[in-house]
């Protein structure tokens, strides 16, 4: 080679394999005209250590389900992946890489879950990656805690994952990171790119902080290797120390050179986000000895010698194979209910679901306590928790002991302060094979976590987000408590389900249609205040629940229809019966789950819906954004406008508008609307 480079623990081979990391990226990058060439040009080496000796993984089978998990959360190096991915094995070809950021390839500009095979998680948005590996180390603590007897260890995998200062900067691998420590999750190791840049420059622009004392603070193990990233030596030892480590996670804090090798851009900002142009390409591979004029080159001799990756998995994995039939032959019952987990089958007990007393009012976040309690003991591949806020949101069962240190099996965890975390935390467990998370807090709150409740619906996690404490009803807590908008802000993400139940009998329903899903997110929009039990008798219909709209109240030719949610229905209600003493035809429909309603037939969205009806009343207390889509031109709103107050929720209802009479004025006015 013409360039020397002082390189520690890697043959002349390894780096050959490192160079050709390196440049399938450039070329991408270049090919693309897009994308971010500096981060994969620096950790190539590292990478390439870590998938060649340290990580278990079989290309042939990306969904083994004891594989050790890499999440690249700074997504942005999507091409440090896609090259290793290439190159080890898996279903990726070479011409994917060459069509890397263009519509409809396998290699697009961050990696997606579910799309490219090998891809662990969605990244890109920063610290969202580092936060789903604390999810993803929690997940196998609990698998490995349920399953593994004696000599079998059906679950040991370690969960590696690569951060960057943006990662780091990012509030969420803050909240994330600390109870990853607190947790003492030893099958976490980070590596973290101390490459100095970001977009707007050197990091010293607007980050000195001491990232490994912060780490240490969390009750970390940190290990810093300093140099340019090529003391490989240096970093396998601290790999193998971080394998063998116990009780506590450990980030390797790498020193590295962006855009490493670039005679005019290594160390800038240039390297990060942009391709480093033809002619500077040429340069760098002339440096190395490679020919300037040819792209996507992959040596036949590191073709082969990365290919064992594939020989290696398979074997690993045939082995891993005979532990498990000795295992499920001595465990059946363990080896029935895994493999149920992993087809997504819940057995749910009917008979214990929970009933309830029309004459006796309750809050839609009690009955979802009585409904978690009923079927959760019984569901043991479902972990809870919330966000310090257990006795509100109602998420704990009795029988559920906490997930901590010295108990790995505990099914509840306690997220702390640290809603956005709790968010990424739980995808991460959703996408670890047969778990399911659900966790709690304030539906105000969803705003500090709508970056992974977005991810979670672009990736289509399972991932069960519980909001309780709906509407201005939350009272005294006032307008910072009070999510007006929230609701409809959650209704405009694409494949996220959003529910809001009427009463105690809905949110049963509810819950029995949020396990029995697979294709998605869901939230629940949840009441602090006490509603009244709608009787399945006296409303048959109930039974459309699932199809997210129904008729409660049936009228031959109605006059209006009056169409709500959550507490509203009961506003609605009682307005139907004084619209019916002036001889006023109501129909009254309940629409606990728009999206659900959104995909039914033209024929079932009439039937709830006339078209021939068009005066209307669109009932919630939250903003009116979406409801034209349901009440029309000639319909009436009756919600809300502005933020809410402080006092008791009645008051509060009163004061903004939300009630009977308000109702039957916006019905009355809507057919005077229709009439003219």
């Amino acid at each position: 080679m013409e360039k020397t480079i002082k390189v520690t623990g890697l043959s002349e081979l390894d780096l050959q394999c490192v160079q050709t990391i390196r440049f399938l990226a450039m070329d991408a990058v270049q090919a693309a005209k897009s994308g971010h060439p500096g981060m994969p040009m620096g950790m190539a080496p590292a990478a390439y250590s870590l998938w060649m000796r340290h990580m278990r993984f079989n290309p042939a089978d990306p969904k083994w389900i004891n594989r050790d998990r890499f999440v690249l959360s700074a997504g942005h190096g999507s091409m440090l992946l896609y090259s290793l991915l290439h190159l080890c094995g898996f279903d990726l070809p070479l011409d994917e890489l060459k069509r890397f950021r263009q519509l409809g390839s396998k290699t697009p500009g961050h990696p997606e879950f579910g799309h490219t095979p090998g891809v662990e998680v969605t990244t890109g948005p920063l610290g969202q990656g580092i936060s789903n590996a604390v999810g993803m180390a929690i997940a196998q603590k609990y698998l490995a805690a349920r399953y593994n007897q004696g000599d079998h260890k059906i679950f040991d995998y370690k969960i590696f994952t690569i951060s960057g200062d943006g990662c780091l900067e990012e509030g969420v691998s803050h909240e994330s990171s600390s109870l990853a420590g607190h947790l003492g999750l030893d099958n976490l190791i980070v590596i973290y790119d101390d490459n100095h840049i970001t977009i707007d420059g050197k990091t010293s622009l607007s980050f000195s902080e001491e990232v490994a004392k912060r780490y240490r603070g969390y009750g970390w193990n940190v290990i810093e290797i300093g140099g340019d990233g090529h003391d490989i030596a240096a970093f396998d030892k601290a790999v193998e120390y971080a394998k063998a480590q116990s009780e506590r996670p450990t980030m390797i804090k790498l020193r590295t050179h962006i855009g490493f090798g670039s005679p005019n851009f290594q160390d800038t900002h240039t390297a990060h986000g942009a391709p480093l142009g033809v002619d500077e390409i040429k340069l760098i591979k002339q440096s190395y000895g490679w020919d300037p004029e040819k792209s996507f080159v992959v040596p036949a001799e590191v073709s082969k010698h990365m290919a064992q990756c594939r020989q290696k998995g398979q074997a690993l994995q045939s082995d891993y194979q005979e532990t498990f039939k000795q295992w499920a032959k001595s465990n059946p019952g363990l080896a029935r209910e895994l493999q149920d987990g992993l087809e997504g089958k819940l057995a749910i007990d009917e008979s214990k679901l929970p009933t309830f007393d029309p004459a006796t009012p309750v809050a839609t976040r009690s009955a979802s306590g009585k409904m978690i309690q009923a079927v959760m003991p019984g569901l043991p591949l479902i972990l809870g928790g919330s966000a310090d806020l257990t006795p509100s949101n109602n998420t704990h069962f009795k029988e559920a002991t906490d997930f901590a240190k010295d108990n790995r099996g505990g099914r509840y965890i306690r997220y702390g302060v640290r809603e956005h975390g709790m968010g990424a935390i739980m995808n991460g467990i959703a996408v670890s094979g047969p778990l399911r998370p659900y966790g709690g807090t304030f539906l105000v709150f969803a705003d500090y976590m709508r970056p992974a409740i977005r991810l979670a619906a672009m990736s289509h996690y399972p991932t069960i987000f519980v909001f309780t404490h709906d509407s201005i009803g939350v009272g005294e807590d006032g307008p910072t408590h009070q999510p007006v908008e929230t609701l409809a802000s959650l209704r405009i993400i694409p494949d996220l389900l959003t529910f809001r139940p009427a009463d105690a009998n809905e949110t049963v329903r509810m819950w029995k249609y949020i396990l029995n899903y697979k294709g998605g997110p869901v939230a629940t929009a949840l009441t602090r205040q006490n509603l009244p039990v709608l009787d399945p008798a006296k409303y048959p219909n109930m039974k459309n629940f699932d199809k997210g709209a129904y008729v409660l109240v049936a009228q031959d030719k109605p006059d209006v229809l009056l169409l709500a949610t959550g507490s509203e229905v009961e506003l609605v209600l009682k307005a139907a019966e004084k619209l019916a003493a002036e001889g006023v035809k109501a129909q009254v429909v309940s629409m606990p789950c728009w999206e659900l309603f959104k995909k039914q037939d033209a024929a079932y969205m009439s039937s709830v819906l006339p078209q021939a009806v068009k005066a209307r009343v669109g009932v919630e207390a939250g903003v009116r954004d979406g409801w034209d889509r349901w009440i029309g031109d000639a319909g009436r709103f009756v919600g809300m406008s502005t933020f809410g107050a402080s006092g008791p929720y009645k008051a509060c209802f009163e004061k903004f508008g939300l009630t009977v009479e308000a109702v039957i004025a916006a019905a009355k006015d809507s057919m005077a609307n229709v009439k003219k």
